[in-house]
């Protein structure tokens, strides 16, 4: 008889193969329950200030009740969150679950045209903004189904001094902060003053029903809304609480949370993983300021911290990082992008751990699989399935391939998506038969169930963890009238592992690098602006007049 879950032979003891997603009705039971059980516990902290259970579940409770007699939100109407880590964030996404709304999380570095598509696509009625994006939702509101616009300050809820001497440094000091007019817009601090006197409404929150529209890419390149509900995070974060016991073990948990919690990662791995086990989120709201990341890590006796490849490379090579004590540092967890061997085994000279590696998507809430944390070498796989999650190889037909045979990676489990938001032929193109999830990720199995990524049969191109699509980029730039043709690729970087490379044939031969690359920044987020462009007489094409993306990457490598 074929074993189809090897992996479940090298569980630890103590790892269940199944979780049970039912057994925490919704996330907002999950929320709730922490803040009744964990109450005088710190559970999220910012540029030194920390707030208890207590205090989070007072103020989300205040935002609620706002929400729902101020804003009239209704069940499912959907929220729209753009902000870095700030302790407004947590309150925010806390109290519009428990108003029953569906939170859309928004990169707060989207030009205006991805913030309009955005806010139309998932027809948002609510956004809370911090007032550094202000100006470009200034752009596009008029346009906008949005309603009701919150604005917060990056020190609203720290508290005094700290609260006014910051938002004065950023507004007046280092002016990050643009001109901007939004009429009608209330402030943060007012919605949790004004909800003080007012009455939360019981809504009755199930699993089925939506948590979170989480925006993704796709085979089109056009952004659209992965339908994660509240039995889709419930298990995730059980499978992770389930999958690692040095979650349980550890009464006092402190986790850093520097990847940005509008990233399906620290969402779910960081805050309600976290919040789960009664632990104690440290916000980091600018981690590329790495000398500043690391005087904040030396304040703070960590046991977790999650991140990236690049994230982690960068601290290592920050002064002072090495001199940081590292004894209460249980696990480390790299996911968004391969970590490379070089930088575990740095990691570990420096830490005394490896960095445990773990995979997954959006579509997957995140995490679909992950090393085990204790490991004390690098493996170079993604680990193994979670409990309650199934790996299983496929070609082009969908047909299940032996062991050892590459194929796409497709996944099984609760934490699977429902489909994308309105997009029914785009969930057709990744949803298989039995539940199976195509994941776009070429691979193979060993016979112990590790997974090993070999190539990605998607042309994305991943920076630091952000996914960038090749025909976004592409759309933008050819609405230059400079420009004939264009291909976009992954080229391999050291520091964020990929970058965007433009292939352009002109049409205009006076068009320049610099001109591109200008335009670019005007309509697209940092991270998809191109950081090389090669311009060529003609690209490689198919027969059928198709560019050969995978010739040009080839290339590049």
């Amino acid at each position: 008889m074929i074993d189809t879950m090897p992996w479940l032979r090298d569980y630890p003891p103590g790892v269940p193969a199944t979780i049970d997603p039912d057994s925490v009705r919704s996330l907002k039971q999950l929320f709730e329950d922490a803040c009744r059980d964990y109450a005088a516990r710190p559970a999220f902290s910012n540029m030194g200030r920390a707030r208890s259970y207590a205090e989070i579940d007072e103020l989300s409770r205040r935002f609620a009740a706002w929400l729902q007699q101020q804003a009239g939100l209704k069940k499912g109407d959907r929220v729209a969150l753009m902000m870095p880590n700030l302790l407004q964030y947590p309150v925010a996404i806390i109290g519009t679950l428990r108003a029953g709304g569906t939170i859309v999380n928004t990169n707060p570095l989207y030009t205006a045209r991805e913030l309009e598509h955005q806010l139309k696509d998932s027809g948002a009625t609510v956004i809370v903004i911090f007032e550094n994006a202000c100006a470009t939702l200034q752009e596009v509101i008029a346009r906008m189904p949005v309603r009701h616009v919150i604005v917060t300050g990056i020190g609203d809820l720290l508290g005094f001094p700290r609260r006014p001497i910051i938002n004065f440094v950023i507004r007046r000091v280092k002016k990050m902060v643009p001109s901007w007019r939004l009429p009608g817009s209330i402030s943060f601090r007012d919605v949790l003053a004004k909800g003080a006197s007012l009455a939360l409404e019981p809504v009755d929150v199930s699993g089925d029903d939506i948590a979170f529209l989480q925006y993704t890419g796709g085979t089109t390149g056009v952004s659209k809304g992965a339908i994660l509900t509240h039995r889709n995070m419930v298990a995730n974060t059980l499978q992770v609480v389930a999958f690692m016991p040095e979650l349980r073990d550890i009464k006092d948990a402190v986790v850093i949370t520097a990847l940005p919690l509008y990233h399906i990662f620290a969402l779910t791995s960081n805050m309600l993983v976290f919040t789960r086990v009664g632990g104690h989120n440290v916000l980091i709201t600018n981690p590329r300021d790495m000398t500043g990341f690391v005087r904040e890590l030396a304040r703070i006796r960590f046991t977790f911290i999650t991140g990236v490849n690049t994230m982690f490379n960068g601290l290592l090579h920050t002064p002072g990082f090495e001199r940081l004590d590292f004894s209460s540092l249980k696990v480390a967890l790299g996911g968004g992008m391969a970590v490379q061997e070089a930088v575990s085994e740095r990691w570990r000279q420096v830490t005394g751990r490896h960095i445990c590696q773990g995979w997954g998507l959006t579509e997957t809430s995140p995490v679909g699989t992950s090393n085990l944390p204790g490991t004390t070498e690098f493996t170079g796989s993604i680990g193994y399935p979670l409990p309650s999650t199934e790996i299983s190889i496929r070609d082009d037909g969908g047909n299940a391939l032996p062991v050892g045979a590459s194929g796409e990676i497709c996944l099984r489990g609760p934490q699977v998506m429902r489909g994308y938001w309105n997009r029914p032929d785009e969930t057709a193109l990744v949803m298989l038969p039995g539940g199976w999830l195509r994941t776009g990720d070429i691979g193979r199995m060993d016979e112990r169930g590790r997974t090993f990524i070999e190539d990605r049969k998607k042309d994305m191109i991943l920076v630091s963890g952000f996914n960038v699509y090749p025909n976004e980029v592409e759309g933008v730039v050819a609405q230059m009238p400079g420009v004939l043709e264009a291909a976009a690729v992954a080229q391999p970087d050291e520091k964020s592992g990929e970058v965007v490379a433009l292939f352009i044939v002109r049409k205009d031969p006076a068009l320049t690098a610099g001109q591109i690359v200008e335009f670019c920044r005007h309509e697209l987020a940092g991270y998809k602006v191109p950081k090389a462009i090669y311009f060529r007489d003609e690209l490689p094409k198919t027969n059928v007049g198709k560019i050969l993306r995978r010739s040009l990457r080839d290339e590049l490598r």
